[in-house]
C-alpha cells in the first residue's frame, strides 16, 4: 500500500506552514517532508538534537501542529476554512509524522500525542494509512476503539502468513495489530500449517523496512493460485521465501533452460559485457540490466549463478553497481538481496586484509540504496561466519556507520542476537551502541537477555566489558528492575578490571 511521494517539492506557499516553529522544529519538519523515508530521517534528526540538547521536548512541536490555521494551500476552487495546522500538510507528511511518533512514543508522555491524534481523527477524507496509524497510536496510548482497523478476513490471512513465517502459532510485530476476538476464535479452529521444505526460523520481532511491492505481489500471486486450485479441488504446494535468499544454484548445462528466450539473450549480452576488455559501460550497459526487473526470484538466482558474479574481478564492481543503481524503478527486495549476496558476500568473507577501494565503493553504494537487502544478504551472513576477522569488522562498521539509518542499525543489532558473540562481533555491537540507535523497551530486553546468556563465556573479554559499560551508560533509562537484577548477577562473574566500574554504573541506575 505504498504511495508515491507527494512532498518532494513544497508548493510555493507551503513555506507559510513553517511559521511559528523554532529552529529545531523546522529541522524535524523538513525531514518529515523529505519523501517516503521522512520518518527515518526525522528520527535521525531527533536523535542528533537530543544529543545536543538532552532536555529537548516534542511538546511545543506537537502543540504548534495542533494550532488552528487558515487553509492557505487550497488552489482557490474551495472557500478557505480554519483547520488544525497538521491537516494542511500533504498525506505523505502525515504518514511520516505518525510513523515517527510511533517510534518515539515510548519516551513521550501520553498527553503529548493525544491532542494531535484528535485533530487527525476529526479530519474527513483521510487516507487509509493515516487512519490506521492514528488508531494504532491511540491503541498504544490506551484509547479504546469499538471498531477494528481491519476486516476478519484480513486478520485471518495475516495471522496465517505470520504462522508460516515464524513457524509457530505465536504472532509478533505488526501482526499483533490485527488481532481481534473474532479473528482469534477463528484461528483456533484452523488446522496447523505444515509445509515440506519450509525451514523453521528462530523467534524474533525483527524490523522490516522499505518493503518492496514485489514481496506483497509474490504472496498475492501465491494466494490467488491456492484459491483457484482449492476451487477446483486440487492441492498445491507452496514455498515460503526465507529472509535470506536460498543457496546459490550450482551451474549446469540445464540451468539456462529455466530462463525464457528473451532472458537468455540478455544473459549472453551481459556476459559479453563483463568479459569485454574495453571500457563500454555506458547507458547501453545499464539497459542490459533492465532484465532484472522482469525476473522472478528463481530467475534472478539463475542469472547470477550463470554469470558467475562471485568470480568477477573487483575492478568491475563499481561500474556494474553504477549501472544497477541507474535502473528505474528500483530493484525489488528479493532481487537486490540476490545480487548483493552474489556480488559481495563471497569476496568479503574471503578478506584477509582491508577491503580494496573498488570493493568498498561497491558495498557502500548498494548499502545506501538497498539497506534492508544489505542487512539480510551481507551483514547477517558475515556476522554468522566463524572466521570473521578485523577486515570484515572494518568494512561492516563502515557500512553501518556511514550508510544505515537508525532503524536499520536496530535490525543489525537484532541480527547479532542470532549468532554467537565473538570478539569481532562484540566490536560491531559496541560500535552500534555507540552510534546511539533509538532502542525501545522490547529490543533492549532482548539485548539484556543476550548479555545474560552469552556473558558467561566472555567473563575475561575486555571488549564485552567495554560494550556492556557503553550500554549501561547510554541506555540506563531503559533498565527496569528485572534487567537490573539479571545484569547484577551477570556482572558477578566478570573477571576484567572493569568489573567495579560496571557495578558502579549499574548501581547508579534507578530502574524504570
Amino acid at each position: 500500500m505504498s504511495q508515491r511521494d507527494n512532498t518532494s517539492t513544497m508548493r510555493p506557499d507551503a513555506a507559510v506552514l513553517l511559521d511559528g516553529f523554532d529552529g529545531q522544529s523546522k529541522l524535524l519538519l523538513r525531514a518529515l517532508m523529505s519523501g517516503t523515508s521522512g520518518s527515518c530521517r526525522a528520527l535521525s534528526a531527533f536523535q542528533r538534537l537530543r544529543r545536543a540538547n538532552p532536555s529537548m521536548s516534542l511538546g511545543n512541536f506537537v502543540e504548534t501542529l495542533c494550532q488552528d490555521r487558515m487553509n492557505c494551500l487550497e488552489d482557490g476552487t474551495e472557500p478557505p476554512e480554519i483547520k488544525p495546522l497538521v491537516c494542511l500538510f500533504p498525506t505523505t507528511f502525515k504518514q511520516n509524522l505518525l510513523s515517527f511518533l510511533y517510534l518515539v512514543q515510548p519516551s513521550l508522555p501520553e498527553s503529548t500525542i493525544l491532542p494531535l491524534l484528535k485533530c487527525l481523527v476529526q479530519e474527513t477524507g483521510s487516507s487509509p494509512w493515516v487512519t490506521v496509524l492514528v488508531k494504532h497510536l491511540e491503541g498504544r496510548s490506551g484509547t479504546h476503539h469499538e471498531q477494528p482497523i481491519h476486516t476478519n478476513t484480513c486478520a485471518q490471512r495475516l495471522n496465517e502468513l505470520s504462522k508460516r513465517l515464524v513457524g509457530s502459532g505465536e504472532v509478533r510485530g505488526w501482526a499483533k495489530c490485527f488481532r481481534s476476538p473474532t479473528a482469534s476464535r477463528e484461528l483456533k479452529d484452523m488446522p496447523e500449517i505444515s509445509e515440506p521444505g519450509t525451514q523453521r526460523k528462530r523467534k524474533g520481532s525483527f524490523i522490516h523496512l522499505d518493503s518492496d511491492s514485489e514481496e506483497t505481489g509474490q504472496h498475492n500471486k501465491r494466494r490467488k493460485t491456492e484459491d483457484e486450485c482449492a476451487d477446483k479441488g486440487e492441492t498445491v504446494e507452496t514455498t515460503v521465501i526465507p529472509e535470506i535468499v536460498p543457496a546459490v544454484i550450482p551451474p549446469s548445462e540445464n540451468t539456462c533452460e529455466a530462463l525464457p528466450e528473451s532472458m537468455k539473450v540478455s544473459y549472453l549480452q551481459i556476459k559479453e559485457l563483463l568479459q569485454s576488455q574495453e571500457d563500454v559501460w555506458d547507458q547501453n550497459a545499464t539497459d542490459l540490466f533492465k532484465v532484472l526487473n522482469d525476473c522472478d526470484p528463481r530467475q534472478v538466482e539463475v542469472l547470477c549463478t550463470m554469470l558467475k558474479f562471485p568470480e568477477l574481478p573487483e575492478h568491475i564492481l563499481p561500474k556494474l553497481c553504477n549501472s544497477i543503481l541507474l535502473l528505474s524503478p528500483d530493484l525489488s527486495y528479493s532481487t537486490a538481496t540476490s545480487l548483493i549476496k552474489h556480488l559481495l558476500l563471497e569476496k568479503i568473507l574471503a578478506l584477509s586484509e582491508p577491503a580494496s577501494r573498488c570493493l568498498v565503493m561497491a558495498a557502500t553504494s548498494l548499502c545506501n540504496r538497498y539497506p534492508r537487502s544489505t542487512c539480510h544478504a551481507l551483514i547477517g551472513p558475515v556476522l554468522d561466519d566463524k572466521n570473521i576477522g578485523s577486515p570484515q569488522v572494518e568494512l561492516l562498521n563502515r557500512l553501518i556507520g556511514g550508510c544505515l539509518e537508525s532503524p536499520y542499525k536496530l535490525l543489525v543489532l537484532q541480527l547479532t542476537f542470532k549468532v554467537e558473540w565473538s570478539e569481532a562481533v562484540l566490536s560491531i555491537i559496541h560500535s552500534l551502541l555507540d552510534s546511539e540507535p533509538f532502542l525501545n523497551a522490547d529490543i533492549f530486553t532482548q539485548f539484556t537477555e543476550q548479555l545474560v546468556t552469552q556473558g558467561p563465556s566472555l567473563t575475561k573479554s575486555m571488549k564485552f566489558a567495554k560494550m556492556m559499560l557503553t550500554a549501561l551508560t547510554k541506555y540506563g533509562s531503559l533498565v527496569n528492575a528485572a534487567h537490573k537484577h539479571s545484569l547484577s548477577t551477570c556482572l558477578m562473574s566478570n573477571e576484567t578490571f572493569l568489573k567495579k566500574p560496571l557495578q558502579a554504573a549499574l548501581k547508579r541506575i534507578s530502574p524504570t
